[in-house]
């Protein structure tokens, strides 16, 4: 049985970017071997100027590798027909101003080479897909929030119904609603059996979301693997439950400390801010729904 192409493969990718003088000259990449699978999701991590942006133009094809090679769905980053099969949300929402939502969508889907029928099926598809008000839809995006310009880039992403998305960034100027939103959506595109390349410094929507990840620093690899794999504590066994009483907790730990066990910190679990904020906005706009009937 022949093994399926990676969605994304680098072998020793390396990007010198020059300087006037040689000893000015910048890696950018050293020697980078990827493989991002079909139908993964996969974080690309690491600290501004570790070279993640570098890696996505090269994919991309907007700028060339100083030695080695990136191949996207096995072809070379930047081959023509590949590039219609990749969707690309980059880290600033560039859109015109003057424009609404379905007039910049409508524009996008005339370069893929849609007619009428197909463009507003796929405009009003991917609008509420990333859930765009429909009442600012028709308002020019120069009005819009930075939540929801984002929205409508996000949706120019999706247009071509790519199998491959690269995203730089994309829960950026979101609230945490927004946010969770997103993530679901990625995990949509999951479902739907896309490959997701994420690059994010908010790590949480990579531990949400991620099936795998890299962190890169200074161009290299430092760390690579399963989130599961990589966030697991081997020596560490937790236990939790409920209506555990002051002597079943005193039991327990007197056992454990018998069998060897140290280092044993007892309390309450908590939940994160980001949980209790979004659980508090649900809650609230599920109130209102219900008061308004909708």
């Amino acid at each position: 049985m022949v093994a399926e192409t990676p969605a994304i493969e680098t072998r020793q990718l390396t990007k010198v970017y020059p300087g006037f003088w040689k000893s000015q000259q910048v890696a950018a990449l050293t020697n980078l071997n990827l493989t991002v699978r079909r139908g993964e999701i996969f974080g690309l991590l690491g600290p501004n100027g570790s070279g993640k942006t570098t890696t996505i133009k090269i994919l991309l094809g907007l700028i060339n590798p100083t030695a080695g090679e990136a191949l996207v769905m096995g072809q070379p980053g930047g081959d023509q027909d590949t590039r219609r099969r990749i969707g690309y949300l980059p880290e600033e929402s560039y859109l015109y101003r003057f424009l609404n939502a379905r007039q910049t969508l409508d524009f996008y889907a005339r370069l893929f080479n849609m007619n009428r029928t197909q463009r507003r099926q796929a405009v009003d598809y991917y609008l509420d897909f990333v859930g765009l008000d429909p009442q600012v839809r028709s308002r020019r995006i120069g009005t819009y929030s930075k939540g929801q310009t984002r929205r409508v880039a996000l949706a120019q992403a999706l247009l071509n119904n790519p199998d491959l998305v690269i995203m730089d960034e994309p829960t950026s100027g979101l609230d945490p609603v927004g946010m969770l939103e997103i993530k679901n959506m990625i995990l949509r595109l999951k479902q739907a059996g896309k490959t997701v390349l994420l690059s994010s410094h908010q790590l949480a929507d990579v531990e949400d979301v991620c099936d795998r990840l890299v962190i890169l620093y200074r161009g290299k690899v430092e760390l690579e693997g399963a989130l599961s794999d990589l966030l697991e504590v081997k020596d560490v066994f937790q236990l939790e439950g409920r209506n555990i009483d002051a002597a079943l907790q005193e039991r327990l730990l007197t056992l454990a400390r018998e069998a060897g066990a140290i280092e044993l910190k007892t309390g309450r679990p908590r939940v994160r801010l980001e949980d209790l904020f979004k659980r508090l906005v649900e809650s609230k706009r599920r109130g209102e729904a219900a008061a308004t009937g909708r």
